[in-house]
């Protein structure tokens, strides 16, 4: 039997892209590689998430957008986070902190 990859929590995976751009410019695929790398190959994210997250934190002006040659000479699409993207980041990452500690407590005492 193939196990699933988890769901992301709402939200979520803008925070994660937010967090590897914070790093780095880099493209949608290149953003899915690094978050399977990163999460060791726990999580995944496809086309049909990824793209639309993209294109909201765009819209938000969390992330700017260039197009460019990857490294096998295509096109494709650089996304690079923002100052307004990086302050998005920091407000997020502490509301999960909070959300993610109360979770834990709650496990732990029930």
């Amino acid at each position: 039997m193939t196990r699933q990859p988890p769901d992301l929590l709402p939200g979520t995976l803008d925070l994660l892209v937010l967090r590897i751009l914070a790093r780095e410019t880099m493209h949608g695929y290149g953003i899915a590689l690094r978050l399977k790398q990163l999460s060791s190959d726990v999580l995944q994210v496809g086309e049909s998430s990824l793209y639309p997250a993209l294109q909201r934190l765009l819209l938000n002006g969390y992330v700017d957008a260039d197009w460019g040659a990857s490294e096998n000479n295509r096109r494709a699409r650089y996304y690079t986070i923002t100052k307004a993207g990086r302050k998005h980041l920091a407000a997020e990452r502490a509301e999960f902190d909070q959300i993610v500690a109360a979770i834990q407590q709650v496990l732990q005492t029930a």
